[in-house]
């Protein structure tokens, strides 16, 4: 069983940066796609951004130009630089990692940008 630890998250000014870090208790390797998703209050979780094996990643049209995902296989970690941020980013955001016939996810850690 794989854990993934979100961290980074906090309070932040408009126009401020974070970036948050996910550390799995195992070989992200073994993930072919790891992503980040969050949800804001009374709303659906949404995708925001995700990161091959390969090094191909996509992110979500809302945050594109501001955000940036990457990943370090030694030390097992993704990371997701928010920079530009919005009061409109707030939410939690949720690690995920993808493997053959496994799905897992973090607990999530909470960003606050405010106006």
């Amino acid at each position: 069983q794989v854990q993934l630890v979100e961290s980074g998250g906090g309070l932040v000014q408009a126009g401020g940066s974070l970036r948050l870090s996910c550390a799995a208790s195992g070989s992200i390797s073994n993930f072919y796609v790891m992503g980040w998703y969050r949800q804001a209050p009374g709303k659906q979780r949404e995708w925001v951004a995700a990161i091959f094996d390969g090094g191909r990643t996509n992110i979500a049209g809302s945050v594109k130009g501001r955000f940036t995902i990457s990943r370090d296989n030694a030390k097992n970690t993704v990371y997701l630089q928010m920079n530009g941020l919005k009061p409109e980013d707030t939410a939690v955001y949720y690690c995920n990692g993808n493997g053959s016939s496994s799905s897992y996810w973090g607990q999530g850690t909470q960003v606050t940008v405010l106006s």
